[in-house]
């Protein structure tokens, strides 16, 4: 093989694995509310906020490991959805910067005043309600219908 084949092959496998891998793990929690309002305008989509306690609520954990982690509920949010996660860790190690702190505070104000946890609220790319739910055993395919009749 010529170095020329050999860079071109490479350079394929490279793009290609970049490609995949972004499919797999496309999940993009934003970090930003006013962007993610901003994004759900832009690509007319509805937004997943999460209030999560990731380091002390069982039922968190349970969402993040059964539903938000799994491939099924990354690929389709990925062409779906504008993910923002309102973490509340209690673990020192675990705290976001206190900018993120504060925003998540600000939008538990607004969203979740009475302090549920999880609470998956879905909103319209003007930050209206649609609809709330929490953790619900069900599979990633039908936890994604349930979010879906929020919108529909």
């Amino acid at each position: 093989m010529s170095k020329k084949t050999v860079f071109k092959t490479a350079s394929l496998t490279f793009l290609l694995t970049l490609i995949f891998s972004g499919i797999a793990f496309g999940q993009n929690w934003q970090t930003d509310f006013q962007k993610s309002l901003q994004t759900a305008k832009a690509e007319d989509k509805p937004i997943i906020l999460v209030f999560s306690g990731s380091d002390w609520c069982a039922p968190c954990m349970k969402l993040e490991n059964e539903i938000w982690s799994s491939d099924e509920f990354k690929n389709y949010s990925a062409g779906h959805f504008v993910l923002y996660k309102a973490d509340f860790p209690r673990k020192k190690k675990n705290q976001p910067d206190t900018e993120q702190v504060k925003a998540n505070k600000e939008l538990a104000e607004k969203y979740n005043q009475k302090g549920f946890f999880p609470l998956v609220v879905v909103l319209d790319e003007n930050g209206k309600v649609l609809g709330e739910t929490g953790y619900k055993k069900l599979s990633p395919d039908e936890y994604i219908k349930h979010l879906e009749t929020f919108v529909n």
